[in-house]
């Protein structure tokens, strides 16, 4: 029987009137791995720093086993900015000493893309003061895991590393044999990691078996039984439970038991998007342009990001883009961004942008804007509008719609200035959406986002018509809310994925292996020399990427067919002979998708 680390006995934590914990009794066993979720301000990170005895309790008392080797990483570091990485990282070993050890070289790949930290200006020997607070968190976070540990604490390890990070560190905690607590809104990386899950609501903690997918599954049924939550945040537990259900079989891992009664409520729920519908309602709104680029270069200063782009944003089209920190993701939006604010006029370094007369684009940046910070939320919301349509004859008000964000009643009267990071994001995605666009730019959405706003930003984004670009290093949400998957892999091209960000971490595995093998011998002989220096020529390369829009066109077509034909199987569900006749026009459909998809990977390459 595993043996306890740490147990948390009636611990009580009280903030001003508000109790974070009250009477909160838990454990941590050797070989556990726990998520902990809830709303932001609920008490996760007060839990987790009274665990690792941070902070003291109000009472109650918390006691670790004796010699517990306990590594934590909070949300600020505390790393000496006169010191250099290698120090703070690796310590006094010498250089064959780390290099020769398996464990450092697989932390330093995995978290800085390679041994002599390419990005990092003197490489291990950077002193830290000057460095980002991405930067600083990564090194924090390297720290830690290179050491040996019994339990590891993580405060959102997730913030500041890409998707392939994430991967990275998914797979380094699943091999080792440290306890870990995890506070993380991650979703995907959740179910990849842990095995046990506790939701922090309201003072209490409640304990699920199971990763994500699993306790999504168990807090149904709770809730079910209970009947005590209001019916909004019901329907989103169930349209939740719907989609993981429904998911590819690489979203989510796959669940160890399974709850009849919360499969039930899941019974007669529709897919979370009804995508022909909604491209039809867009392409009223939008008409035939959205974006249009042709031969398009992106710079940043001198460094040139995409050249010779080729490539549409059309009407309801909802797209997830990826891609190595620095390959353009950013700069892309930003191009789009000003050809539409300035109607066209101000264009990218080369090439052409052509904006739809119709376009109202809504951008939401990195940055978080700044408001007066005497204005409440309502009135800060209210300055956009009263009252906005979300289509298909939905309509909110503007307190209606700050409930939905997670503003209660009490809350919309609060000044901004006393707002969290999270709540000012939540208040600037809403200003955006009160404003009626019918182009979404979304840069990180879900920075600092808790879970259950972030189900309820789906929510919402599901029955919006218009067309949307997210970039998000959140593997779920972007999964979640977008229906094709575009990728910068840093070689200043854009490339379709049709399998998603599975795809993406495949392919970015193989350049990585190229980049470090050995360069091949030089050609020996005059043919194969002629022959490595032959490229296609600028016709056929723009020949190939019109080819692949009109692919991707087709493949959208394919979609809509695909889920009007599932309307019509589950319409006949008693007609046995309709349903086959049905079923027959499905599997051509997916022969012809798969054909196109192939053919589509050839241009690829060409292009």
């Amino acid at each position: 029987m595993a043996a306890n680390l740490v147990n948390v006995e009636a611990v009580s934590k009280v903030y001003g009137t508000r109790a974070l914990l009250d009477g909160v009794s838990l454990g941590v066993s050797e070989g556990d791995r726990i998520g902990v979720v809830g709303r932001n301000g609920d008490g996760k990170t007060t839990l987790i720093r009274v665990l690792a005895k941070l902070e003291e309790a109000d009472s109650g008392r918390v006691t670790h086993n004796g010699g517990l080797r306990l590594g934590v990483l909070t949300q600020h570091d505390s790393l000496d900015p006169a010191a250099t990485v290698r120090h703070e990282v690796i310590g006094d070993l010498a250089d064959h000493e780390w290099a020769g050890s398996a464990k450092i070289r697989d932390v330093l790949t995995g978290l800085f893309g390679g041994l002599d930290l390419p990005g990092f200006p003197q490489g291990l020997d950077t002193v830290i003061g000057p460095l980002s607070g991405g930067e600083r968190r990564r090194i924090a976070l390297a720290k830690l895991l290179i050491a040996e540990q019994d339990l590891i604490v993580l405060d959102e390890p997730t913030n500041h590393l890409d998707v392939e990070g994430i991967a990275w560190l998914a797979r380094h905690l699943r091999a080792r044999r440290s306890a870990l607590v995890c506070v993380t809104h991650d979703r995907w990386f959740l179910d990849q990691v842990c095995t046990r899950m506790w939701d922090v609501q309201r003072g209490a903690v409640h304990e699920y078996e199971g990763g994500y997918s699993d306790y999504v599954f168990a807090r149904a049924e709770r809730e079910r039984i209970a009947a005590t939550e209001e019916t909004k945040r019901q329907n989103l537990v169930r349209k939740e439970l719907a989609w993981l259900r429904r998911g590819a079989p690489a979203r989510t891992s796959k669940p160890r038991y399974r709850i009849e009664a919360a499969n039930e409520l899941i019974a007669d729920v529709p897919p979370p998007r009804d995508s022909s519908e909604l491209m039809r309602f867009a392409s009223a709104r939008l008409g035939k342009t959205v974006f249009d680029l042709e031969d398009v270069t992106v710079q940043a200063g001198p460094k040139v990001l995409l050249k010779h782009l080729t490539w549409q944003l059309g009407p309801g089209d909802r797209i997830g883009l990826v891609g190595v920190n620095g390959a353009g993701k950013t700069s892309l939006l930003r191009a789009l961004a000003d050809a539409a604010a300035t109607q066209g006029e101000k264009q990218p370094a080369a090439g052409g942008v052509t904006v739809g007369r119709t376009v109202r684009l809504a951008y939401l940046s990195q940055d978080v804007a700044e408001l007066p910070p005497a204005l409440r939320v309502l009135e800060a919301v209210q300055q956009i509008r009263d009252r906005v349509d979300l289509g298909k004859g939905r309509e909110m008000t503007a307190g209606q719609l700050c409930e939905k964000f997670g503003f209660t009643k009490e809350k919309q009267w609060t000044p901004v200035g006393d707002l969290s990071g999270g709540e000012r994001r939540r208040l600037q995605l809403l200003r955006l959406l009160m404003d009626e666009p019918n182009v979404l730019f979304l840069d990180e959405p879900t920075n600092d986002l808790d879970i259950e706003t972030l189900t309820q930003l789906e929510d919402l984004l599901d029955g919006w018509p218009g067309s949307m670009i997210v970039i998000s290093h959140d593997r779920f949400f972007l999964e979640r809310t977008t229906d094709r998957t575009f990728a910068l892999l840093g070689d200043a091209t854009l490339r379709m994925l049709p399998r998603g960000i599975d795809e993406y971490l495949e392919r970015r595995e193989r350049m990585v292996e190229a980049a470090s093998a050995p360069s091949a011998p030089a050609a020996a002989t005059p043919a194969a020399a002629a022959k490595a220096a032959k490229t296609a020529s600028a016709a056929d390369a723009r020949a190939a990427k019109k080819e692949l829009q009109k692919i991707e066109r087709q493949l959208d077509k394919i979609s809509g067919r695909e889920a009007a034909l599932h309307t019509r199987i589950a319409e006949n569900a008693t007609d046995f002979e309709q349903v086959a006749k049905l079923d027959a026009e499905l599997r051509e459909l997916a022969t012809e998708r798969e054909d196109l998809e192939m053919r589509w990977l050839e241009l690829a390459e060409d292009a």
